[in-house]
């Protein structure tokens, strides 16, 4: 088990890079200037849920087989592109032409919205690196088991995550109220 000094050096760590705007916050914000604070919730709720997907290979090992496997790694962050390309494409069929009446796409259903959260954040190369690369530093070899030490690092990280991801959708989801009941401001979201 890490000993508490590290574990809260590492929650200071994951905080600062959680609170840096990527694919991750960049869903969650949008989704929640779109459709509230509750899409906002479920959005977040997805992207910890993909964290898992990070966890879980990192405890089992994977991770490491990642950082020994250029060619994997990099399977990994185009396709994780590739999925954000088809997000704002889906954006871009969506939007109106500028005559055109406001009129708001439907929203998505919670499903939708925690599902494509998981496939964000598990094809997110920001936290790829960030478990291959960082949170390896501080696992003690001595320490007990290697895989609960991850574990319980992970589970951290995601506790870091939902407080500050959280505060972003509920955020952005009041300024969103705001937003959609002005065309114009609608027009410039999209």
């Amino acid at each position: 088990m890490p000993d508490p000094n590290t574990l809260l050096v590492f929650c200071a760590a994951s905080l600062a890079l959680i609170a840096i705007p990527g694919p991750a916050l960049l869903y969650i914000v949008t989704r929640s200037l779109e459709q509230g604070r509750r899409a906002g919730l479920v959005s977040m709720l997805g992207i910890e849920a993909g964290g898992l997907v990070h966890v879980a290979a990192a405890a089992v090992g994977l991770s490491a087989l990642l950082a020994s496997s250029a060619v994997a790694f990099t399977v990994v962050k185009y396709a994780g592109a590739a999925y954000l390309i088809v997000l704002g494409l889906r954006a871009l069929r969506r939007r109106r032409p500028a005559g055109e009446h406001a009129v708001p796409p439907p929203p998505a259903s919670n499903a939708r919205l925690f599902r494509e959260g998981v496939l964000v954040n598990a094809l997110n190369p920001k936290v790829a690196i960030f478990f291959l690369a960082f949170l390896p530093q501080f696992v003690d070899p001595q320490g007990g088991p290697v895989s609960l030490q991850v574990l319980v690092l992970g589970t951290a990280f995601l506790t870091v995550a939902v407080v500050s991801d959280g505060a972003y959708a509920l955020a952005a989801g009041s300024v969103g109220q705001r937003l959609r009941r002005s065309a114009s401001l609608r027009r410039a979201l999209d």
